[in-house]
């Protein structure tokens, strides 16, 4: 290869680089996208056939990005004026407590239902190696002074719609089965949870329908037609979107609205917006 034609071939990999880069530094992680599915519902009411359910996940208030980007994105949001809204854990990147009063700021724009909103926590919200039940108390505090009902191994019920909420796997006080016998099955139900991994515990006492969780993030970057290559769950098929799973049960992933470090590539950020229908 003559001189001239390598340097020309380097330039255009270096320029490709540095534009890929950017891409994935500057621009895809700010670049929001609204996906819209159905969700079929067992015995769901009549009354809420139609209506919109919202899910928001690991929004990652903290230190590693402009938290304009989170209140933007929750005007977007509310823009749907959803029935329901469901927050799926990972509020802030917990570093101290300086991270309150950015969750108290950012959530008073936070996306509310019109029917209700609830919420569960995700491990970085026990703080630091998961283990903090203060950091863990706090935040919910927070969440609920912002009109998001925190559930911890609890349910609720709204309108006829059942929400099972799970502590965290990877925290302190993870024991969803007590929440899981109560369980009706005659009933409208769905379950939050933050990690996926827990749909492969022995928990769910014959629950069939919807699990939200978060989490993954997608992976934040995933090389094209190839599986993300860092996924901080042991099931590796959870990464992101709609899985089918065993005994009639459906697990949405949700590639989270914020980001640990503020660098996507094929994984937009997302927001995601279900239709209740009737199963």
């Amino acid at each position: 290869m003559k001189r001239r034609t390598f340097l020309k071939a380097g330039l255009g990999i270096g320029t490709s680089l540095g534009i890929g880069g950017l891409y994935s530094w500057q621009l895809e992680p700010y670049w929001l996208e609204f996906v819209r599915l159905e969700m079929p519902v067992k015995n769901l009411p009549q009354e809420l056939i139609g209506k919109t359910l919202m899910q928001i996940s690991d929004i990652h208030v903290g230190n590693r990005f402009r938290h304009e980007y989170l209140t933007e994105s929750f005007e977007k949001a509310k823009a749907f004026q959803p029935d329901f809204v469901m927050y799926t854990g990972d509020y802030t990147h917990y570093e101290d407590a300086e991270q309150y009063s950015q969750l108290s700021k950012v959530m008073k724009s936070a996306v509310l239902g019109k029917l209700g909103t609830f919420g569960v926590l995700g491990n970085h919200d026990y703080g630091h190696g998961w283990s903090m039940p203060g950091v863990a108390d706090t935040t919910t505090e927070i969440l609920e002074k912002s009109g998001i009902k925190v559930l911890r191994d609890q349910k609720a019920e709204a309108e006829g719609l059942v929400i099972y909420g799970f502590e965290d796997l990877w925290g302190i006080n993870f024991h969803p089965e007590k929440v899981m016998s109560t369980l009706d099955p005659n009933q409208a139900n769905l379950v939050l949870c933050h990690n996926p991994d827990a749909c492969d515990l022995p928990v769910w006492n014959g629950f069939s329908g919807w699990i939200l969780a978060g989490h993954t993030h997608g992976g934040q970057v995933r090389p094209p037609f190839l599986p993300a290559p860092i996924l901080p769950v042991k099931n590796r098929k959870y990464d992101q979107g709609k899985i089918e799973l065993d005994q009639g049960r459906t697990l949405y992933i949700n590639r989270a609205l914020g980001h640990l470090i503020p660098i996507r590539f094929n994984v937009r950020p997302e927001i995601t917006l279900f239709t209740l229908t009737q199963a």
